[in-house]
């Protein structure tokens, strides 16, 4: 059990406290600490139990005056302090008017005991906070720059786009790029999960964060750190506590009336009683045992200490998450809406077929004219087939949805689908067998074209099976006709599919699905976040795969799968529904006992001992109900 500096001292100084307590307290109640009878009786159990109650309780009075000077009265620290302080002025004034001396154990137990609590929800939130730690850890502390012919150590801010940077062995890569010269293994784990090193030689891209293994590489700088991969998941991390969930807003706008609301009562339970009664003792002493029972501990620790937990579960397997509040939504998430390409499908097409054969070096040249400026997966495929030089000097533009078209000197090549061939009024052979087709013209005729296929990631079938016993109805989006759409759908065994989409209709389609939604469900769009903001921002959570290497993903998304792999869907409900049960059972107990015990400390039945289980012991019992979150694997 790895304990911090803090959390050491703190439980050192809570054991002190409590051997202190025991021995006291069995010394008391065997032989008594009263000496020689009278009015002065007290003053000995009065400084045995006041070094106790100081010792374990300084910091809960500090923090109690200091938070009362800011003008936060009513809090935990506050109601600790006055049922404490109240208990042991009771205990004084029994012992000066010859009554039996009662209230100073029990206060130093409130704060005992409190402060047990309280070092359970530190080492809690802890442990929680070292499961999303490595993913802060990514942060680089320098950049080794190439100027002139020195290597300078810099801030990586001061480092800009185009010059050189040296990682050795050890150290973290500062900033985005591409190796320029050097072959290493790279540690990904604090970005992705994945405890598999990653293989990068030159011309390979690299992303800032990960952990530079076995030889030292040079990198040409592509992006300036506040545009780095490192950058945005660091502030994603950072911010991800604005974003809380629905239950812990609850949970902190019920604190704020309820406390101020106990204090009240536990005010007129002391006086209107006793102005009947005239039974002053009684009254103030069920009044405190009252104010210690009603701290609301158990609430505002357990609800985001579990949100806490499900967000640091999730960090380790490589899913990053804005905020509890999406964390929430994921558990009602009931339709999930996929982009096909480098989503559900690897997104690398290969050239399958070329039609006509006999005109295939043609047909690939004038392809590979129009594409090689497009960073698009059918592009970068048409340009590694094509073995020959590629003519430049053409000047492309892209027609969104249908293609592109190429000029150069009078000469135009038209290279795309079908609705590309009809607007410029091209005859074509329309491709019979199932892929992604590219028809290609030159100069208003028709030459040929060439059939993709892209396929399915491995995991594709079984996620898509996982959300569909789960109860979620799944949604393909793509731009390919029906019959490429058709045919993957029926390879997946998923529900629906809407083809040949064009960007902008993609965003129409998630509306008029998030229209047709039941009254508390989310839906949830699944794209490479590359060219899927748009879509990503409109759904009700928006969820990015490979998050590492787009800019976009973070920016525009809710949820980042950092690992390229779509297991992470099925995972992140298992851990949003133990979270939400979680959530729910905490609430439903800690209410139902501090009502109970708040109930029989009015009526007397309970004392102050069972008031301070009903405050720490339900406190704890939540904390260590809430850590169960984390024990998902």
């Amino acid at each position: 059990m790895e304990l911090s500096k803090k959390e050491k001292s703190k439980l050192v100084r809570i054991i002190a406290a409590l051997c202190m307590f025991a021995v006291v307290f069995t010394v008391d109640l065997t032989v008594g600490l009263s000496v020689g009878g009278g009015k002065w009786a007290w003053l000995l159990p009065f400084a045995l139990y006041l070094v106790i109650y100081i010792v374990i309780g300084y910091d809960v009075l500090w923090r109690a005056v200091r938070n009362i000077l800011h003008g936060q009265v009513f809090d935990e620290n506050f109601l600790m302090c006055i049922a404490t302080i109240g208990a042991f002025a009771l205990a004084i004034y029994r012992g000066a008017v010859g009554e039996k001396i009662e209230g100073f154990d029990e206060a130093c137990a409130v704060l005992l005991f409190y402060q047990v609590g309280e070092w359970f929800q530190s080492y809690a939130t802890g442990k929680s906070r070292r499961s999303i730690s490595a993913l802060m850890d990514i942060r680089p502390d320098y950049a080794n720059v190439r100027r002139g012919n020195e290597l300078v150590k810099v801030d990586p801010s001061e480092v800009r786009v185009g010059e050189i940077i040296v990682v050795n062995p050890g150290e973290k890569i500062p900033l985005d790029g591409e190796v320029v010269s050097g072959a290493s293994a790279l540690d990904a784990k604090a970005l992705t999960g994945e405890s598999l090193p990653v293989d990068v030689k030159e011309g390979d891209g690299v992303t800032s964060g990960c952990v530079n293994l076995s030889s030292q590489l040079s990198i040409k700088v592509e992006k300036e750190f506040y545009d780095s991969a490192v950058s945005k998941i660091l502030e994603l991390v950072e911010n991800a506590s604005s974003y809380k969930s629905k239950a812990e807003n609850f949970i902190t706008k019920f604190a704020r009336i309820y406390t101020p609301a106990v204090v009240t009562i536990a005010l007129l339970l002391a006086v209107v009683p006793s102005l009947v009664t005239g039974n002053w003792l009684v009254w103030i002493y069920r009044a405190l045992g009252f104010l210690v029972v009603s701290c609301p501990c158990a609430l505002v620790i357990s609800i985001p200490l579990s949100f806490f937990s499900g967000i640091g579960a999730a960090s380790r397997h490589g899913i990053l998450i804005k905020g509890s509040d999406y964390l929430e939504k994921y558990d009602s998430a009931k339709v999930f809406v996929f982009d096909k390409t480098g989503t559900l499908t690897k997104g690398g097409f290969s050239v399958v077929k070329v039609t006509p054969t006999n005109r295939k070096d043609e047909i690939l040249r004038l392809a590979a004219i129009a594409e090689s400026g497009s960073s698009h997966p059918i592009a970068t495929s048409v340009c590694s087939t094509y073995s020959g030089e590629i003519e430049s000097g053409f000047t492309p533009t892209v027609i969104a949805g249908e293609g592109i078209e190429a000029k150069k000197d009078g000469s135009v090549i038209l290279c795309g689908n079908a609705s590309l061939m009809r607007r410029y009024g091209v005859k074509f052979e329309p491709e019979t067998d199932i892929g992604t087709v590219v028809y290609v013209a030159h100069d208003g005729k028709y030459v040929g074209s060439l059939l993709f296929a892209d396929e399915p990631k491995p995991e594709a079938r079984e996620v898509l099976s996982s959300l569909g016993n789960l109860g979620c109805r799944t949604v393909m989006l793509t731009g390919d006709n029906a019959r490429v759409a058709g045919d993957m759908a029926a390879r997946l065994n998923i529900s629906e599919y809407r083809a040949s989409l064009l960007p902008q209709n993609k965003v129409e389609e998630l509306k008029s699905i998030i229209g047709g939604k039941n009254k508390g469900e989310a839906v949830c769009f699944v794209g490479d976040g590359i060219n899927d903001a748009p879509v990503l921002m409109s759904a009700d959570i928006g969820i990015a795969m490979g998050g590492v290497g787009s800019d976009a993903a973070i920016e525009a998304s809710d949820i980042v799968l950092m690992r390229d792999d779509l297991k992470g869907l099925p995972l992140l409900k298992r851990i949003a529904k133990k979270t939400m049960r979680i959530v729910k059972q905490n609430i439903v107990f800690a209410l139902g006992i501090k009502l109970a015990i708040l109930l029989l400390s009015a009526l007397g039945i309970a004392n102050m001992w069972i008031a301070v289980f009903g405050d720490v012991g339900v406190a704890v019992l939540a904390i260590l109900n809430a850590m169960r979150v984390g024990k998902i694997d």
